[in-house]
């Protein structure tokens, strides 16, 4: 069965407040090197046949990821 990897983050000038909660809570728990965390969203798909990575990215693009505020890579796993 044909898999895609879709990986989404928020663009690096984007404030991310759930990475720097993480962050937060890393300094509490004894984490002091951790300098910052951004957080993001890993997408598994399963295909019933094969497809081409453009199209897996043009779904990326269209359902997956908002555009203005996160970029995506795609891979195939």
């Amino acid at each position: 069965m044909p898999r895609f990897v879709v990986n989404v983050m928020l663009k690096p000038e984007i404030h991310d407040p759930q990475g720097d909660a993480i962050a937060s809570a890393c300094h509490r728990l004894g984490f002091a090197e951790v300098t910052g965390v951004r957080q993001g969203k890993r997408f598994v798909i399963e295909l019933s046949e094969a497809a081409s990575e453009q199209r897996i990215t043009a779904l990326a693009a269209e359902l997956l990821a908002n555009p203005v505020i996160e970029e995506f890579s795609v891979h195939p796993a």
